[in-house]
């Protein structure tokens, strides 16, 4: 039986995640409010992501009507997929947003554009479409089915993978071989691959070795937990970080882990280990603006603006810097290759249409990044760079994403299997014992 031909009505804030959203609804029908054009107009000018999938959904848009009037239903692609339709404001509504919340947003009227549809198709399903939680619950307390935009979000991301397996009853022989830094063939311990590349915890009754699942080679490699850059490993997680780091076959790796577990300490620390690798090392965050305002509002120039942003960056760098106290030559260094920008910290924005080559980047604060920005940043990859995700999926500054959305559960959930990728979820805080209590307790 076939399924009932639903509408869908899409918020602006599912444009600005995905630009391509209109194509994902299979056989249904989806409906633009003429107010989303409006916001998307305000919004296309700009280096920004958002400016981009917005520039990228007009386009879309202008394509898909030819010179069709879009003001009835079009269909997205001949007759195998639904049709597409811009909502104009019409009769007087039985329910008004605008008289129940007021008129000062555009929320309003985009909710009485999904109401609209209501009324016309009594009877079809009509859903609004938003990743504002807000603008879905005021929906639904008008009696109006709404629901998050569900392409791209990780399902049961209490499962994701954490690149680390522990498997206990190993024979001592081979966790000895192991331990004296010997590598064994993968066919000699019966285990589970759930990705390409994976740390292991091996276990004999009070025997203890670590290794790392090279698919490429089909081996257990030790990992030995050695100090990099005078930053010593403080847990096995730690080392399995190093590990991948300093490893030059995995170009990709994402660390996840609590605020504290030393996520962007140990990806600077091995980047400045193989500082003459590489021909800068780059470190950036997405500048995530205080009660979302824009840093235009701030006072000075570029640098004084997103510097505050900044900050916790350059306090690894200090701590780091701290480690040399009686190395006052490796400090001077620390601090010439910052003044050759040798070691660049900027914004994630001011990298764009830059491309990557023979560098070290370090993006923190990846969950505040969509799935498509994160593709974006990867494919700026030229030859010989490095690319490191460190990021916390439970800690989301930005509006409109979550764990189940956010680009850094996406490349872990979809790159797993990847010879060139290695992951590793970081449990235990190393900050402080203040820090811990409040990630346990509070």
């Amino acid at each position: 039986m076939a399924t009932p031909r639903k509408i869908f009505v899409l918020d602006t804030s599912v444009i600005l995640y995905d630009h391509n959203a209109l194509n994902n609804f299979q056989e249904h029908d989806v409906a633009i409010p003429i107010q989303v054009l409006e916001e998307l107009d305000n919004m296309k000018g700009g280096n920004e992501t958002r400016n981009f999938e917005a520039r990228g959904f007009i386009r879309l848009i202008d394509e898909l009507s030819g010179k069709k009037l879009i003001n009835q239903w079009v269909y997205l692609n001949g007759k195998t997929k639904g049709r597409f339709r811009v909502i104009l404001p019409s009769h007087q509504l039985s329910v008004d947003a605008v008289e129940v919340f007021g008129n000062d947003k555009y929320d309003h009227q985009i909710i009485n554009a999904a109401l609209i549809l209501v009324e016309e198709h009594p009877d079809k399903k009509v859903i609004l479409v938003s990743k504002d939680i807000c603008l879905r619950l005021k929906a639904k307390a008008l009696n109006l089915h709404a629901e998050d935009y569900e392409t791209g979000k990780i399902k049961n991301v209490e499962a994701l993978f954490t690149g680390k397996t522990i498997r206990r009853d190993v024979p001592a022989a081979l966790i000895d071989g192991l331990r004296q830094k010997d590598a064994v063939a993968a066919d000699q311990i019966t285990v589970d691959h759930v990705g390409a590349n994976q740390f292991y915890v091996f276990k004999q009754q009070r025997k203890t070795a670590y290794a790392f699942y090279h698919k490429s080679t089909n081996t257990f490699i030790p990992v030995p937990g050695a100090t990099v850059f005078r930053v010593k490993p403080r847990n096995p997680e730690q080392a399995f970080a190093l590990h991948a780091l300093l490893d030059p076959s995995i170009r990709l790796v994402s660390i996840q882990g609590n605020a504290g577990t030393g996520k962007t300490l140990l990806a600077l620390a091995s980047a400045l280990e193989q500082r003459k690798h590489y021909r800068q090392i780059y470190i950036t965050r997405p500048v995530i603006p205080l009660s979302n305002r824009e840093i235009g509002f701030l006072p000075g120039d570029a640098k004084s603006k997103t510097d505050p942003f900044l900050a916790p960056i350059w306090d690894n760098i200090r701590f780091i810097k701290e480690q040399f106290a009686d190395d006052p030559k490796m400090s001077d260094k620390i601090d010439e290759l910052i003044a050759t920008e040798k070691i660049a910290i900027a914004p994630l924005a001011f990298i764009r249409g830059r491309t990557l080559t023979k560098i070290f980047f370090i993006v923190d604060e990846a969950q505040n990044l969509t799935p498509h920005e994160i593709k974006t940043i990867i494919s700026r990859a030229g030859e010989h760079t490095k690319i490191v995700f460190t990021g916390d999926i439970y800690q989301i500054d930005t509006p409109y994403l979550d764990a189940e959305s956010n680009g850094l559960s996406y490349l872990i959930e979809h790159v797993k299997d990847h010879p060139l990728y290695a992951h590793i979820t970081l449990q235990k805080g190393e900050r402080s014992e203040l820090a811990n209590l409040a990630n346990d307790l509070l």
